[in-house]
């Protein structure tokens, strides 16, 4: 195994907490493998590149030479995490929960080594447990300790209700570090109360408490909000490659740093070189090139990421546009119309509001050249142009007074 200072240095990048950075020195400094858990409630069928932060942190820790465990909460996902939750969630069904969890598994080998990485279900150890077994898991933790996580607290003191169940989340999710014996527990920052549970727990059950090490939740496309499908400012892992291309070309190049550090696989001395080549005058489009290509050559293959970067060539450096653009009318009894209901009426989004997100995510563009103002205002003065929304849509609009 590598040296523990130059292990380390690569697995605390870009993690917001490490809890204690001290206790994972000393544990990476007596040379034996790491029992690493990582949990995933199976909670959605597909998984996107924001999901992957986690697994890639995995992925530095298995390359290392540590044990890796996947764990996959079949038994915690039909409770439902409460965490960041205002309301009690509904739980899964068990039918949900299994397919859910199959899915997981044919994606997460993207990734992960399947070779390397073990694959745990907690409903193993949980399913053993009778009622008198909670009783006692129970026992270890008390309501106030509860009270003290934010999402609890402000539900509390909103008098919203709190299930007696989701109480029992965060102790399920800690006790699965003390059946799987963890030495280091990962986990998104929404997840830091759970996972210190868990460090508790395993004190009260006589073992080392694991460390704690918290990744940042990834920002969306659009740079601000948490990456989210109901947003739409995500990237699927199961998506073409020339979607998943264009996708990370859109993003800002303050952002492209930040999903170097979060996403790429590429040690932190080359990301430093990159930065400096950027700061020598080169275009950060062609470093974002280096970001793209990596990402979708490891969600499909190397060959489908040289293609996609040159159908990104062709349609957007050269202006090619595709030969079958649906043409339509948009009128108005005005002498302007705004740019969120031409693109609704267009048919080029669902609604004004999801138009005037879209702009506002630089994801508008009137004959190549992007709308910035959401509430721009297009004159209506018989022209004809090319709206396009995102990488793949288009209309050729004609502007018609009624």
């Amino acid at each position: 195994m590598r040296p523990a200072a130059q292990q380390l240095q690569e697995l605390v990048r870009g993690a917001d907490e490490v809890l204690l950075e001290t206790e994972l020195t000393e544990r990476l400094a007596q040379g034996r493998p790491l029992r690493i858990k990582a949990g995933f409630d199976p909670t959605a069928p597909d998984l996107h590149i924001g999901h992957t932060v986690l697994l890639n942190k995995m992925r530095q820790f298995q390359d290392f030479g540590h044990e890796v465990i996947f764990l996959i909460g079949d038994f915690t996902g039909m409770i439902g995490d409460p965490s960041g939750k205002t309301a009690t969630r509904p739980p899964l069904t068990p039918a949900q929960v299994q397919e859910n969890a199959r899915t997981y598994e044919e994606q997460v080998y993207k990734i992960l080594d399947p070779e390397r990485t073990r694959l745990e279900f907690n409903s193993r150890w949980m399913g053993q447990m009778d009622a008198a077994d909670l009783v006692q898991l129970a026992a270890k933790h008390t309501v106030a300790r509860m009270l003290e996580r934010d999402d609890f607290r402000r539900r509390y003191e909103a008098e919203k209700p709190i299930a007696v169940h989701e109480f029992l989340y965060p102790l399920v999710q800690g006790y699965d570090s003390v059946a799987l014996e963890a030495d280091v527990e990962l986990g998104g920052t929404d997840q830091k109360f759970n996972l210190l549970v868990g460090r508790q727990l395993q004190q009260s059950y006589g073992q080392p408490p694991q460390v704690v090490l918290t990744m940042p939740l990834l920002e969306g496309l659009d740079g601000v909000n948490k990456m989210s499908k109901s947003l739409d400012n995500y990237v699927g892992i199961t998506e073409p490659p020339d979607e998943m291309f264009g996708k990370i070309m859109s993003i800002s190049d303050d952002l492209m740093w930040r999903y170097f550090e979060l996403l790429s696989f590429r040690p932190i001395t080359d990301i430093e070189a990159l930065k400096a080549r950027v700061a020598a005058g080169e275009n950060p489009r062609d470093i974002k090139f280096l970001l793209a290509e990596e990402i979708v050559a490891r969600f499909h293959d190397e060959a489908a990421a040289e293609w996609a970067r040159g159908e990104f060539v062709s349609r957007f450096r050269q202006g090619a546009m595709p030969t079958d653009i649906e043409a339509k009318d948009v009128t108005s009894p005005e002498p302007s119309i705004g740019v969120a209901q031409l693109l609704r009426d267009a048919g080029l989004v669902s609604s004004s509001s999801d138009g005037m997100r879209m702009v506002k995510q630089g994801a508008v563009k009137r004959d190549g050249e992007p709308i910035r103002d959401p509430k721009a205002q297009i004159d209506i003065d018989g022209s004809t142009s090319i709206f396009q929304v995102g990488k793949r849509r288009f209309v050729k609009v004609t502007l018609r007074p009624e």
